[in-house]
């Protein structure tokens, strides 16, 4: 099975070929700059994760109880 396959939809010419080797390489590429902001954004959330922890840690310290920490964080999203 070819890897591509064109299709002329005004003549109906189909026509089955493999890969060049440009397009190998920038599908490889694609691929790899996915990878890579994949892996920045996980890294993202996870510092994102840890600083809430972090402040949540740090108002809990303070006296501060869950319910007033849900309702900081709703007021700051609006």
């Amino acid at each position: 099975m070819a890897d591509v396959v064109e299709i002329n939809c005004t003549t109906g010419e189909v026509i089955e070929r493999a890969f060049t080797a440009d397009e190998i390489a920038a599908n490889e590429a694609a691929a790899k700059a996915a990878a890579d902001k994949a892996a920045a954004d996980a890294a993202a959330q996870a510092a994102a994760d840890a600083a809430l922890a972090a402040t949540t840690a740090k108002l809990t310290a303070l006296g501060l109880t869950q319910d007033d920490l849900n309702n900081l964080l709703n007021a700051a999203k609006n």
